[in-house]
């Protein structure tokens, strides 16, 4: 719970904002377009540090909502969802707004933050912050208090920055080059994200990759060889076809790489997962399709001729051999599926 010094500290995020703004006349030939743009701006960010503000006074009124439900009410929730229901706001939004409300109070209980200093956030902006390490918060507020005005981009270069300096996957060699700027963290900060997707033994061989040879190009190659890599191991580990056999998937990325042709196994093995979700779809709704087939056609009879040909014309794809024309039916192709019987 806010303390009061907290709640003095929150009251003020508002006092300076005012919505009862003059926009200047879009027809006005005579205000210079430099002019024009800076009434604009000026507008927007007041819009926007309204709009966080105003987001994080609903999360806090969601919050004890929320806690005086628990204390006195149901403990399953039911009546807070019930308050939420009664104002079209969803779950997931509520608690939403909910974290953003903490993490309005987390930074300025710590001192990471003042009140005025808020003013100077988009809404992006702060949320992206207060899912930031404390380091980056530290490093963004104090670019904040020094009247800076902070955007989403600002927040992920600081935090670009920081990972590409500190990150354990990275080699040393690569973390004083981003430290000294001769390797721009633009570039490192994807690789070590990439890296974070897959397993320990697969982060420790491209880090070896990158302590060879530590430079722009080789920073770049090993970025799209772990993003290769994650979208293998994530889409073969779906594949059911693949995963009913003896096939050794770690053998079959070996091999690959051996062949310089990562790329393609991944495609594969992500092009196969969609095919058989498609799969599973199609069957869902073949056998949902034929359940209906069956009981509109014992509901109509010979005094509905239109229903009657409804259901003939649709069995084409609601019996157990579905045929489905692509384009014109005389130059057209035409595909032609069996669904099987269980045995």
């Amino acid at each position: 719970m806010a303390t009061p010094a907290l709640d003095d500290s929150l009251a003020l995020l508002a006092e300076d904002l005012e919505l009862d703004f003059q926009l200047p006349d879009p027809e006005d030939e005579e205000i210079e377009p430099l002019v024009f743009n800076q009434k604009i701006e000026q507008a927007w960010q007041v819009c926007d540090r309204f709009d966080l503000q105003t987001e994080i006074w609903r999360g806090r009124i969601l919050r004890v909502v929320r806690d005086r439900e628990r204390y006195g009410g149901d403990t399953r929730g039911a009546g807070f969802l019930n308050w939420l229901k009664d104002r079209d706001v969803t779950k997931s939004r509520a608690y939403n707004l909910i974290e953003l409300a903490n993490s309005a109070d987390h930074l300025l209980e710590q001192g990471s933050l003042d009140a005025e200093s808020v003013n100077k956030f988009s809404k992006r902006a702060f949320i992206d912050t207060a899912q930031a390490p404390p380091e980056v918060q530290v490093m963004v507020s104090d670019a904040a208090r020094e009247g800076k005005r902070i955007t989403r981009q600002q927040v992920k270069q600081v935090a670009d920055e920081w990972m590409a300096v500190t990150s354990e996957m990275l080699p040393e060699a690569v973390r004083e080059k981003a430290a000294n700027n001769s390797l721009p963290t633009r570039y490192i900060a994807p690789l070590v994200r990439e890296m974070e997707k897959l397993p320990e033994v697969h982060q420790e061989a491209i880090h070896a990759e990158v302590a060879e040879k530590p430079d722009l190009d080789t920073v770049k190659e090993m970025t799209l060889s772990a993003k290769y890599l994650s979208r293998y191991l994530e889409a073969s580990a779906q594949v059911q076809t693949i995963n009913q056999g003896t096939l050794d998937i770690e053998q079959a990325l070996e091999e690959a790489l051996r062949l310089d042709c990562l790329n393609l196994a991944a495609d594969l093995v992500n092009q196969a997962a969609q095919v058989e979700q498609a799969m599973t779809k199609l069957y869902t709704s073949w056998k949902r399709l034929g359940g209906i087939s069956e009981r509109l056609y014992v509901e109509s009879g010979v005094s509905t001729p239109q229903l009657r040909q409804l259901l003939d014309s649709l069995g084409a794809i609601s019996g157990d051999a579905l045929s489905l024309p692509l384009g014109d039916l005389a130059t057209g192709r035409t595909i032609r599926l069996q669904i099987l019987p269980d045995e």
